[in-house]
């Protein structure tokens, strides 16, 4: 048997090793991602499927193609259990690598966190789905890019799809709505903007939070039971979801009537509550399942040789692990387009910065990237750092889930212009210079 004092030997020198190699500098033919990963804690469902699907993204592009016109890709994981401090330090650590390309936390309250710093240090943040929404707008905000949803549009796409139950938006005057929200930055980041829809459709709001983690929701589903609200927006993360569904379940509330936002649309979040989660509806920006193309290339490219993520098979093609792939796609084309101006190379983080700002991706490049269906479109600007906002509903039934609506654009006639509001405020406050399209085509090499 081996001696405690030889594993501490073998310990100590793994950790040296460890701290070493990442003080290195990256190799000039390879791009870095620094993951503030979260594998552990009460939201690891998520940060395990969407990471893991992000490294075997990377992975195929890697193992297929050797990188991206010759660059490879390298990361490194740093645990954050999804809290900020921790985040923070992952950040202060993992930025003395050189070449990076982009952050992708995946967490509203790091990212918060990391948004003056990613303005002094020029690499983008990128916060798929999540995030500050006036960071939408680059003329503010030229390092911070929500791609393919920000709260606010997804607030509006889930009041249009609401409406279309109704016979449209008229419909929905004197209905009840509730909004069951994670007590966290995240889960206020939208108090605003339902309050506003309410008051310009007519339905009146009730707004109740779930302290974090979400594990005891008793008292506030019998106010909701009071309430008798027509519907119930679950705006939860983690292990708030199921309970929410078990608990509505125990109060006599319908799952029909109960929609779930973009962080409450996965199979962890419904298969542990059974069936309490039959017919229950949720937002999504892209699609579940393993039958699309570039799910099956990375079954075959990188799990059937041994070298996936994702330690159970069966979450492959999972809404949390496509989130991942579709992440990875945004992340890899904006480096490819990227390089079309600066060079098959290595790339600093403006010049990432530039190709994100350039990210188009229509339906036929879509379908050419293997990933046809899985989400419909991206067209980023300089000043428009999601995207459309496309978004498609899907309804549990028990086992799988299954898509219940046609891609829905959110109201941007509405959104634009209180986005602009609060980013040239933020301006403002912190004497920041609103960028011109002539000043975001200027690069730092």
């Amino acid at each position: 048997m081996t001696s405690l004092k030889t594993l501490l030997r073998t310990a100590a020198a793994g950790l040296v090793f460890s701290i070493a190699a990442a003080a290195l500098p990256a190799q000039a033919d390879e791009q870095y991602f620094p993951l503030q990963s979260y594998r552990v804690g009460p939201y690891a469902a998520g940060g395990t499927g969407f990471f893991g699907g992000f490294i075997d993204y990377m992975n195929l592009i890697n193992t297929r193609d050797g990188g991206v016109n010759g660059v490879k890709l390298t990361w490194d994981e740093c645990e954050t259990q999804y809290e900020v401090e921790r985040g923070v330090e992952c950040y202060e650590r993992q930025k003395s690598r050189a070449n990076a390309a982009a952050w992708n936390p995946l967490s509203v309250g790091i990212a918060y966190a990391m948004i003056d710093r990613i303005a002094t240090d020029k690499v983008p943040l990128i916060t798929v789905n999540h995030g500050r929404t006036d960071s939408t707008d680059g003329r503010v905000f030229p390092y911070v890019f929500p791609l393919l949803l920000n709260p606010y549009s997804e607030t509006s796409g889930i009041v249009n799809y609401l409406a279309s139950k109704e016979g449209g938006l008229e419909g929905l005057k004197g209905k009840k709505i509730v909004v069951l929200y994670h007590g966290s930055p995240y889960g206020k980041e939208t108090i605003p903007i339902y309050d506003l829809l309410a008051e310009k459709y007519g339905f009146t709001v009730q707004q109740i939070e779930v302290p974090h983690p979400g594990n005891e929701q008793q008292s506030q589903w019998l106010t909701i039971r009071r309430a008798k609200p027509d519907y119930v927006v679950l705006r939860g993360w983690g292990v708030m979801n199921p309970v929410a569904l078990k608990t509505a379940q125990k109060v006599g509330f319908p799952a029909t009537k109960i929609v779930g936002n973009v962080w409450s649309n996965s199979e962890e979040d419904v298969i542990p509550a059974g069936d309490a989660a039959i017919g229950y509806t949720a937002i999504t920006t892209q699609a579940s399942g393993a039958d699309y193309p570039i799910v099956k290339e990375i079954v075959a490219s990188i799990y059937d040789k041994g070298l996936g993520n994702l330690e159970d098979k069966k979450r492959i093609g999972s809404v949390y692990h496509n989130l991942g792939i579709v992440n990875g796609i945004l992340n890899v084309e904006a480096i490819r387009i990227a390089q079309e101006k600066f060079g098959k190379r290595t790339l600093t983080g403006d010049e990432v910065r530039w190709g994100f700002e350039h990210l188009k991706l229509d339906e036929a490049k879509v379908a050419a990237l293997g990933a046809k269906d899985l989400f419909h479109s991206i067209n980023v600007s300089w000043d428009n750092h999601e995207g459309e906002g496309y978004v498609t509903f899907q309804q549990w039934d028990g086992k799988k889930w299954n898509v219940v609506s046609d891609w829905i654009a959110p109201d941007w006639k509405l959104l634009r212009p209180i986005i602009e509001k609060s980013s040239e405020a933020y301006a403002k406050e912190k004497n920041i210079k609103i960028r011109t399209s002539a000043e975001a085509e200027n690069v730092l090499n």
